[in-house]
């Protein structure tokens, strides 16, 4: 059961230092400690906060009664006096190089280095190397060559095998072969980063620790097993260097047994030695969850940030997430390689809990920025039949259709959202995470769920909208969705009409922003241009687009890599080049007078007037004027 007492322990007006893990050696010996366990090195600014990856870990490890000590942003560039002031720790090195890939931190879609870095103090830029995990790991080895070294987060989690990097350009290996730690723990780590502790500290070597649950480690090459069902041998990095389609054909087998409840383990070989990969541990449990989130987190940044700003922090200070995983599997999306694509769900007393801790916060005024989660409204929803889940290898429960087993039932969801509000000192909380309207709108037969389903609809856009709702159809063109996973653009006119509806109902002014994607593997110019026509005839002038940027461990990136559909073989077009790319984001834009001309060359050369007559009503009347002169 969660304990909404250990919340309570939080008294924000005499928070202390020693309230926040150890960062420096005074305050470690502030504590009256001599030592240290696990030392972490994060890529992130340290805020004790559960959206902040080494917090979690660091929180998680402390609760199993270690001592750990962060070392946020090290400095490479100098002395690195950074990576020496703990010292040798007793049990290991962990290394989270932050919440977001670092290429994704710091370059845009177009390789140009961002300007800013919303997870560092004021957002400045350059307090983090490029690859952290590699950068920092190598620093380790050759300061303390006998001490474990352990690496985990997004960018080790998603670069665990041979991936193609976009910001290189080419095919690298797994980045265990790149950063010389003894261990990845990828995905959501508390329970196998306490299980590698524990081992350690009863004497075991980190080199006899292969069998870790989503753990990463090189091996010598007689270690690798004939194929079965529990051992799957993945295409070697030769040949994929080789030939694209066989680094497309073991995405599918990675997705998968990524997707899976019992996956197997998966091997690549590397010259002499293979990467083993041993699979995700089953959901969490409730309790599990819940043991997490309540963890004596300040949700502060450490007071050595004080008088600095951290952008991400501030979006989710007043936030509560309630559940991890995510069922949707869209293509261009990393959440399932990831957290999995099992929902783990936090109990309602935790999530209240934690509600009651925002409130108490000294800045807080009445308003929950929001109750959410990867997808928001996925929240205690699962298989009815869980023997079904076990044996299923799709990527997604909602493509191409919600899946019959899937419990969809969203009165779980609506009891949370009762219990925040009827809180003291809560005037209104927001869903600002995405929601799936093809889930809330899925008519099950059910007539008990259909309605809860259509009430979630209603409550969510009269009292949990902060003025404008966010969503993502991410495109119109049937084939480009598909091949997204996402469903068809129809829903999305459907889901238009409800918003508007209810909004004149209940008297509202609210906006519905809808996402799009641009330059996806399958679209082409013309599937743009007739995206522009769809949303200019639903009155949007859009806002919330981006050209797509391929990220390790998405089908998207592989297709685009591979020109190859890894399930189909099929191969795929895809915009490469940065000519075509621009020339498919600009239709996002066909309102801006200075795109006028250029559109209407590009859909002369594409042979589509009928297009141009639409985007352009004035471009149709200049041609009927010639047609009658001639």
């Amino acid at each position: 059961m969660s304990n909404p007492a250990i919340h309570d322990t939080i008294d924000y007006q005499n928070l202390h230092l020693s309230d926040w893990l150890p960062t420096s050696v005074k305050e470690m010996k502030a504590l009256g400690w001599d030592y240290v366990d696990v030392v972490i090195f994060s890529g992130d600014a340290y805020v004790d906060h559960p959206a902040f990856g080494a917090a979690v870990i660091g929180r998680t490890l402390q609760a199993a009664g270690y001592r750990v000590a962060i070392v946020p942003q090290p400095n490479w560039k100098d002395d690195l006096r950074d990576f020496r002031k703990f010292g040798v720790p007793r049990l290991f090195f962990g290394i989270s190089p932050g919440a977001m890939d670092s290429m994704v931190n710091h370059y845009t879609a177009n390789r140009r280095r961002r300007s800013d870095d919303a997870y560092t103090p004021d957002g400045r830029h350059g307090a983090r190397p490029d690859y952290p995990t590699i950068v920092y790991s190598r620093i380790l080895r050759e300061l303390y060559p006998d001490v474990p070294l352990i690496a985990g987060g997004i960018e080790a989690s998603l670069r665990r095998l041979s991936h193609y990097d976009y910001w290189q350009d080419k095919l690298r290996p797994s980045i265990i072969l790149d950063a010389p730690v003894d261990m990845i723990v990828y995905g959501m780590g508390e329970k196998p980063i306490v299980e590698l502790a524990g081992r350690i500290e009863k004497g075991e070597r980190i080199s006899d620790i292969t069998d870790l649950p989503q753990s990463v480690v090189l091996r010598p090459l007689d270690e690798m097993p004939i194929p079965d069902s529990d051992n799957i041998i993945l295409n070697d990095w030769k040949s994929c260097q080789r030939d694209k389609r066989l680094q497309s054909l073991n995405f599918k087998h990675i997705e998968q047994q990524s997707n899976r409840m019992h996956g197997a383990v998966l091997w690549q070989r590397y010259g002499n030695q293979v990467v083993r990969v041993n699979p995700m541990l089953p959901p969490a449990t409730t309790e599990e969850v819940d043991a997490s989130f309540d963890l004596p987190y300040t949700r502060l940044p450490h007071p050595r940030y004080k008088g600095k700003r951290i952008p991400a922090y501030e979006m989710i200070r007043h936030s509560v997430n309630m559940h991890r995983g995510c069922f949707g599997g869209c293509a261009f999306c990393t959440i399932s390689a990831h957290q999995g694509k099992f929902i783990a769900s936090r109990s309602a007393d935790s999530i209240v809990a934690e509600v009651r801790q925002v409130c108490r916060m000294p800045d807080f005024k009445g308003y929950i920025s929001d109750l959410g989660g990867p997808s928001a409204n996925m929240y205690s929803m699962h298989g009815k039949d869980q023997s079904i889940c076990g044996k299923c290898l799709r990527p997604s429960c909602l493509h191409p259709k919600p899946c019959p087993n899937l419990n969809t039932d969203h009165r779980p969801l609506l009891d949370i959202y009762h219990r925040v509000d009827a809180l003291p000192g809560v005037k209104k909380s927001f869903i600002g995470s995405g929601v799936r309207y093809d889930l809330s709108m899925h008519h099950t037969g059910e007539k008990e769920v259909d309605e809860a389903n259509r009430t979630y609809n209603r409550e969510l856009i009269s009292r949990h909208v902060s003025g404008r709702l966010k969503v993502a159809p991410e495109h119109t063109s049937p084939q480009v969705l598909n091949l997204m996973r996402k469903p068809e653009f129809s829903l999305f006119h459907q889901f238009k009409n409800i918003f508007d509806r209810v909004n004149a109902e209940e008297g509202l002014n609210q906006q519905l922003i809808p996402y799009f994607i641009s330059s996806h593997p399958g679209c082409r110019e013309v599937d743009m241009a007739e995206l522009a026509v769809e949303t200019k005839q639903m009155n949007f002038h859009l806002e919330q687009v981006q050209d797509f940027t391929p990220t390790p461990m998405t089908l998207a990136t592989e297709i685009y890599y591979s020109g190859i559909h890894p399930y189909t073989g099929e191969s795929v077009f895809t915009a490469i080049s940065p000519e075509e790319k621009l020339a498919q984001r600009k239709y996002f834009f066909w309102w801006d007078k200075s795109n006028r001309d250029d559109i209407l060359r590009s859909l002369q050369r594409l042979h589509r007037p009928d297009i141009a007559a639409k985007l352009y009503p004035a471009y149709r009347q200049a041609v009927s004027k010639s047609r009658r002169r001639r």
